[in-house]
């Protein structure tokens, strides 16, 4: 009975009907149309991703064969400033080693403070961070807020009030720096008056615990060693939100850190190029941390990121482009901490507007020869990304995990890509968006 109810209605839809007739001739125009608006979509995203492959490819390439490291000047012992190290942390006991491992710096220690900025709402981690201070007392020190406002940029702030530095040095709780760091990280403060904020090169202890921490790891790689090298090259850089230091009379000149941002770093260091101030990057000086080992954090973080670092430019990019006391090389240079979420929007559209424009095709057999090989095609032209990360992990002595990394990339990246797009789309929309605390291996109480 239901098959026969079935065939009726299939035959009345497309049988000699008036209602089938009427659709064949009055909406197929209509459909016409939105099919050549989908497929020009298609295309006009597609050709933008392959010149930005091309823009990635040339970046590297750059790096690879012509970007040679400068050597770091030698530390001067009779010009040492006064560092406060900041470690803005919450519920996470993981703070605890690495408040330990700055405590062995082999930098004076009338010299240099160690700031905990604690804003837990866990008794039990806010009385063990308590006990370490009071154990260390005369170096740490201790800061609790009663509320997390403004989020870390909001710790920063009142770490600021209480730090008695000339340069701040800030650390995330899971970061683990060397003996010589704090040397090597304030050296160029020392030889250069005009240099306002230092960033070190990050690198990750959990790298091959599993997939995603593999393409979480690549991620940060393709950033650090494509990107920030290419700027470095041109004498400009990006802060990254730890293993950082920044001149303290510039932060507070420039306003301090703008509460309940969700990337610091890029929203201050899009201040620091407006004010033409000097950012150094240091590829030679690494510290190590961890990454998301779940796909879930993975997400989180990246969502995260990207909803931060459209904020940042959607506040100042328009006062960037139009500044008249900015070189088009720094302009240009600026611009480059945002430009990696391009791509996620582009296969975004392409995407959507594949689809449609795929339903709206005219009815016909599909041609799954010429289907795979044009897809073939278009993920080969638009994969200058993929290629930068393979480029990144051979500079970071990590080739042979490439196979892997391209597995992970398109199977937990795709879903990656979605929450990008959807911190992206947040941000422009003005959503608000709030602070997510990613588990830490090492954290026993995460």
């Amino acid at each position: 009975m239901f098959s026969e109810i079935i065939n009726f209605a299939w035959s009345w839809i497309t049988g000699s009907s008036e209602t089938y007739q009427y659709y064949a001739m009055h909406t197929r125009y209509f459909t016409d149309y939105l099919h050549i608006g989908f497929d020009s979509l298609f295309y006009a995203a597609l050709y933008i991703a392959i010149i930005f492959s091309l823009i990635y490819l040339s970046i590297s390439f750059f790096v690879l064969f012509f970007n040679k490291d400068k050597k770091e000047r030698d530390f001067d012992n009779s010009k040492i400033p006064f560092v406060s190290v900041q470690i803005p942390t919450r519920n996470e006991l993981i703070a605890l080693r690495c408040a330990k491992m700055c405590l062995d710096f082999d930098y004076p220690k009338n010299k240099y403070e160690v700031i905990l900025g604690d804003d837990s709402d866990k008794p039990e981690v806010s009385a063990k961070l308590g006990e370490f201070a009071e154990e260390h007392k005369g170096i740490v020190n201790l800061f609790r807020r009663a509320k997390n406002t403004g989020f870390k940029p909001g710790n920063l702030n009142n770490m600021l009030e209480h730090s008695r530095g000339e340069i701040l040095v800030i650390f995330d709780s899971d970061f683990t720096p060397g003996k010589d760091f704090l040397k090597r990280i304030v050296n160029p403060f020392i030889h250069n008056p005009n240099v306002s904020a230092v960033q070190a090169r990050w690198n990750f202890n959990n790298f091959k615990q599993n997939m995603t921490s593999m393409l979480a790891s690549t991620i940060v790689y393709m950033f650090h060693h494509i990107v920030l090298e290419f700027m470095g090259f041109f004498g400009s850089g990006s802060l990254c939100g730890s293993a950082e230091a920044v001149r303290k009379k510039d932060l507070i000149a420039l306003g301090g850190w703008k509460s309940g941002s969700l990337t610091e770093d890029i929203e201050y260091s899009l201040r620091l190029h407006k004010a033409n101030k000097k950012i150094v990057y240091l590829p030679k000086l690494e510290c190590y941390s961890e990454v998301p080992f779940t796909p879930k954090d993975l997400y989180k973080q990246q969502m995260r990121w990207a909803y931060g670092v459209i904020s940042s430019y959607k506040e100042h990019f328009m006062s960037l482009v139009f500044n008249k006391t900015l070189s088009l090389k720094r302009k240009t240079m600026s611009m480059f901490a945002g430009f990696g979420y391009i791509m996620p929007m582009l296969m975004a559209v392409m995407f959507v507007a594949g689809m449609l424009s795929f339903a709206t095709h005219k009815p016909g057999p599909i041609d799954l020869a010429r289907f795979f090989s044009e897809m073939g095609l278009n993920i080969l032209f638009t994969s200058g990304l993929l290629i930068a990360s393979g480029i990144a992990l051979y500079k970071e002595k990590k080739l042979r995990y490439t196979f892997k990394t391209i597995v992970s990339s398109f199977s937990i990246g795709i879903v990656t890509t979605y929450y990008v797009n959807k911190g992206i789309i947040k941000s422009i929309m003005g959503k608000p968006m709030q602070w997510y605390l990613l588990k830490k291996e090492q954290n026993p109480d995460a």
